[in-house]
């Protein structure tokens, strides 16, 4: 019993200091960088068992916002390669190890 209580502590822990955004690769402009990452933060919390829904909402938004044509990965453990447009493309992590891609291309 002890053992559950603490590892749920020790997830709660994980969890709340790696509940912040980090960006591992971008060439947004800033204005356009934080809108993205304040909205990949919501979709992902708002949509934390559903990764489909949480890159369908960030990809509606930013079709809405910034233009047709935006792409969005979500997930743990991926690799990719791809073609964008130049200031279009922005790599996070959330939550640790969740991974998220967002990118434009025409």
């Amino acid at each position: 019993m002890a053992e559950t209580v603490d590892g749920k502590k020790d997830e709660a822990d994980y969890k709340r200091l790696h509940s912040f955004p980090l960006i591992r690769h971008t060439d947004m402009a800033e204005e356009m960088r934080v809108e993205t990452m304040e909205l990949c933060v919501t979709a992902c919390e708002k949509f934390a068992s559903n990764n489909e829904s949480a890159a369908k909402m960030i990809k509606e938004s930013m079709d809405k916002k910034f233009g047709n044509s935006w792409h969005v990965v979500i997930g743990e453990g991926f690799g990719f390669e791809i073609t964008h447009e130049v200031k279009n493309l922005l790599y996070m992590f959330f939550g640790g190890s969740l991974a998220v891609c967002v990118w434009k291309c025409s």
